[in-house]
């Protein structure tokens, strides 16, 4: 049929067929079949910048939390080991069989979710902490309107969201928005600069954004300096003033 499109649906896949190339779920399958690859992020430890952002109270240690793109589940295994109610989702089943066999040697329960983040089922419809580190950046641009949709949807008023991503001038992609669909190719991941970044999620209040502290190799968390660490918060609703007290 050559006259199909007719949701907003059918426009996204057409697009995303431009970048078939890379970020499938057979893709990434593939790229975490090999455990004992030097992959920096393969590491059983949590980002360095959410760890410090429970250890100082910036977020609050409890509530529930949604990993995007959580891979092994490293991220999702230490919220849940703060106490945290987790769920975690991720494109890759290879990736999240990993996650169960580390949350399950670290005696932590986390529900993990194999699929799209965009059509995953939560049992929950909104959550306390909403972190992603690396999903963004592989992302392409037509897709971070669902992505915001999403967060919208999913992240409670005074919640967190907690961000990791290439930084621009240090690595991933610098290609304009339009300039990828002429090549089709997200370059390996998409790189932000902070001012990006605020652009993005100006509906939030900026709590903190700077480069991840890099605390060398055999550390406790995980922290390398090519990647922003961005922390927002969602707004309280203002009470109306003739609302009761």
């Amino acid at each position: 049929m050559k006259r199909y499109m007719r949701t907003t649906d059918d426009v996204m896949e057409m697009l995303d067929r431009v970048f078939s190339c890379t970020g499938g779920a057979d893709w990434w399958d593939r790229f975490y079949a090999d455990r004992g690859r030097d992959v920096p992020f393969f590491v059983d430890a949590a980002d360095e910048n959410l760890a410090a952002h429970l250890d100082t109270g910036l977020i609050r240690p409890r509530g529930r939390a949604l990993d995007l793109g959580c891979g092994p589940g490293r991220n999702a295994v230490h919220l849940a080991a703060r106490g945290f109610d987790v769920d975690a989702v991720d494109l890759s089943g290879t990736a999240v069989a990993w996650g169960r066999e580390r949350a399950a040697a670290a005696g932590v329960a986390v529900r993990f979710h194999e699929g799209s983040i965009f059509g995953v089922q939560l049992p929950h419809a909104t959550y306390d902490l909403v972190y992603d580190s690396g999903c963004l950046h592989h992302l392409p641009p037509h897709r971070r309107v669902g992505y915001l949709a999403l967060l919208d949807r999913v992240l409670a008023p005074g919640g967190c969201f907690g961000l990791t991503c290439f930084a621009a001038g240090a690595m991933g992609s610098e290609v304009s928005d339009d300039e990828l669909y002429r090549s089709g190719d997200l370059g390996g991941g998409l790189a932000f600069a902070p001012d990006e970044l605020r652009h993005l999620f100006a509906e939030l209040e900026e709590v903190e954004i700077r480069l991840m502290a890099d605390h060398g190799k055999g550390a406790a968390t995980y922290g390398l300096p090519f990647l922003l660490a961005a922390l927002f918060r969602r707004p309280r609703p203002t009470p109306h003033p003739d609302s009761p007290r």
